[in-house]
Parts: C-alpha cells; sequence; structure tokens
C-alpha cells in the first residue's frame, strides 16, 4: 500500500443476486432483526431527519432501495473524469453499506436500519477500493461543514475503511467532527488471528473519539477475522449480511465494514427518538452513552466480555405520565455522566501537553482516578435512573 493511501477493509463477497430474482418482494435480512431494529420502527422511529455522512466508494444512486435516501454527494477521486458531482460507485462496497444503513422500506428488495435517514455519499475510493488519505481528509472535513437546503447537517460519519498506521492529519479531522457532534463510527478492522487476548489495529477506529466497530457472527461469537483491542466499542453483525449491490442487485458479504452501518442506522434511531423525547438536540458524548445503553454484554473468555448492538434492550413505556419521567431521569444521567467526563477529557488533555516523565506519572494517576470516579458517577447515575 502506498503511503498516501487508504484502503477500504478486505471483505468476503460470497453471493450476488440480480435485481430480477429479489426484487418481487421486501426481504429485511435476519441480521436487522437481530439488533432489534423493529422494536425502535413500531415506536415510530425510523431514522427520519438525521442525516449519515458515508465515506466510502460512492453509491449506485439509481438502486431502487437508495435513489429516495441520497440527499447529496461529493466525489473525492480521479473517477468519473474527475467530476465532483458523479458519485457513482464502481466497486460494489459503498453502496452495500448504504443498504444496511437506510436501504427504503419500500414492499420491495431489503430493508436497512434505519429506513427513513438521509444519505451524504461522499466518493473517496476507487473501483479497486483504494484512495489518498488527503482525499479521506477532505471528505471528514466537507461532511462537517456540509448544510442541506433546508438546514440539515450530518450527524453521524460512517467509515467502512482503515488504516494501518495513525495519521496526524486524519486524527484533527475526527477530533473537529467529534467536537461538532458528530457521531464518527469506524471499522475495528479485518486483521484479527481469532485471539481475543491479542490486539489489532485500524485507523481512525482505534482513535479513542472514534466509535469502533468489531464483527460477530449469528451465534452471537466474535467473527474470527474481526480485529480485537481495548478501544472497540461494541460488536455488530459482519458475517454473511445481505444488502444492495450493484445493477440494482443485492450481494452478500462479510467483514467489520458490514458491522459498521450497523451501528450507524442504530445511532439514527436513537437520535432521532431521544431528540424527540427530550426536545433538544443530543451532543456526541450523550449520543455515545445512549448507543451504549442499548448494548447487551457477552462473555467472550472466562475474563471478557464485549457488548452487542441490542436495540431491544431499553424498553420504556408508552404511557404519558412515564415518558415524562424517564424523560427527566436520563436528562439526569447523561449531565452528571458528561460532568464526569469533562473532568476525565481534561486530565488526559494535560497528559498529552506534558511531556516530562515526572510529569506524565502524575497525569497518569489522575487519568487512572478520574476514569473511576467517572463509572462510579455512571453507577449511582443509573441506579437512580430506574428509581
Amino acid at each position: 500500500m502506498k503511503e498516501n493511501e487508504v484502503k477500504l477493509l478486505p471483505f468476503n463477497l460470497s453471493k450476488i443476486t440480480s435485481s430480477a430474482e429479489k426484487f418481487a418482494e421486501e426481504n429485511i435480512s435476519p441480521n436487522i432483526l437481530d439488533i432489534g431494529s423493529q422494536y425502535k420502527w413500531s415506536r415510530g422511529y425510523t431514522g427520519k431527519g438525521v442525516v449519515i455522512a458515508v465515506i466510502d466508494t460512492g453509491c449506485e444512486t439509481s438502486h431502487p432501495d437508495l435513489k429516495d435516501r441520497i440527499i447529496g454527494g461529493y466525489n473525492f477521486t480521479e473517477e468519473h473524469g474527475g467530476d465532483i458531482s458523479i458519485i457513482e460507485d464502481t466497486n460494489g462496497h459503498g453502496t452495500h453499506v448504504a443498504g444496511i444503513i437506510a436501504g427504503s422500506k419500500n414492499g420491495r428488495g431489503i430493508v436497512g436500519v434505519a429506513p427513513n435517514a438521509k444519505l451524504l455519499i461522499l466518493k473517496v475510493l476507487d473501483r479497486t477500493g483504494s484512495g489518498s488519505i488527503n482525499s479521506l481528509v477532505e471528505a471528514i472535513h466537507y461532511a462537517i461543514d456540509w448544510r442541506g437546503s433546508a438546514g440539515e447537517r450530518v450527524k453521524v460519519i460512517s467509515l467502512s475503511l482503515g488504516l494501518k498506521k495513525p495519521d496526524s492529519n486524519l486524527y484533527e479531522a475526527i477530533k473537529r467532527a467529534v467536537a461538532h457532534n458528530i457521531s464518527v463510527v469506524a471499522a475495528a478492522g479485518n486483521d484479527g488471528d481469532g485471539n481475543i487476548e491479542t490486539n489489532e489495529y485500524r485507523y481512525p477506529g482505534a482513535y479513542k473519539e472514534v466509535i469502533e466497530v468489531g464483527a460477530i457472527n449469528k451465534l452471537n461469537e466474535i467473527a474470527y477475522f474481526s480485529n480485537t483491542n481495548e478501544s472497540v466499542d461494541l460488536y455488530a453483525p459482519g458475517v454473511n449480511i445481505h444488502s444492495s449491490f450493484l445493477k440494482n442487485g443485492f450481494a452478500t458479504l462479510s467483514g467489520t465494514s458490514m458491522s459498521v452501518p450497523h451501528v450507524s442506522g442504530a445511532i439514527a434511531l436513537l437520535i432521532e427518538e431521544y431528540e424527540d423525547l427530550l426536545g433538544r438536540e443530543l451532543n456526541e458524548m450523550e449520543v455515545y452513552l445512549l448507543l451504549m445503553e442499548h448494548t447487551a454484554p457477552i462473555k467472550v473468555s472466562h475474563n471478557k466480555e464485549v457488548y452487542l448492538l441490542n436495540l431491544e434492550k431499553k424498553q420504556y413505556s408508552d404511557i404519558e405520565g412515564n415518558k415524562k419521567m424517564e424523560t427527566i431521569n436520563r436528562e439526569k444521567l447523561l449531565k452528571c455522566f458528561c460532568e464526569a467526563r469533562k473532568t476525565q477529557a481534561f486530565f488526559t488533555k494535560c497528559l498529552d501537553e506534558n511531556s516530562s516523565i515526572e510529569e506524565r506519572e502524575f497525569l497518569l494517576e489522575l487519568v487512572k482516578e478520574s476514569a473511576q470516579i467517572s463509572n462510579k458517577i455512571m453507577d449511582i447515575c443509573t441506579i437512580n435512573s430506574k428509581k
């Protein structure tokens, strides 16, 4: 791989189906049901009003399941003669990812996690799945600054790609996105060795500001290819995932690339739901906390747990009085946890800015203490929110 090149994560293309075979009736794939999407749909939440930037190989804009979901786009590659307005996918990867996130519920084809979300398609990878880091960085900044015709803005960036080495410009772009209250979701990578105790890293997934996603199979086991490391926040389906593909068709692919859009779509559902309940916009930390509340722990070894995406975990009452009380309790929980995290972030910032051995040792202890306090406060608030 060239020094200034980003690659999509390798995936397993096991089956392609033509549109004629599958467009006769709507198909909700088991993986979409497994994460509890239908529970949120039944409550009226489908991702409406949430814009997700899909930074990938582009998208087949005429695909029947995606053409109504696309709100805009930009081509950062040299394909299509470098025409910035042509975002057509020449690989298939981006179209597959887009379908998992937001395939339309239109009575035919496939359905995505958030079937009414809108997609901003940012093409940074070519037909071979290659592109420059500069294009990736530019696309992230574009997503941050983009505004729709009705004032819409991006609330989630979905990145089913990765680098083996960190890059300072990429990291600065990620931090800017988070500072603008955009949730950045990225793949853990497909370099795993099948051993949960060993660490494999891909960037930007491994950056602490990013929501890093690993892959599980249908048995809720970590996929053999999935990277594992201490920065992986949660796991989502990533083995034999059926979604949209080129030529108005469909494909079954595997990889952490497929896990990421499950989480990106889930975040859209949560943003719509909780901004409706709270009557205000959520910040990035609040979205992260809500996402992690919608996970279920499973043991993967005698001393290690991981978290699986589970949108059915929190089942709140629809009774108006209880709804109001739950809203107040959630506000308290989010507020006190965020205050605790601010303290932790302050110490981490100090650690980054001071480099002497004595200062680092002292600040490391403070960071550890702050993290413990943060966790204790979250536990207390969680208990109080259930009372």
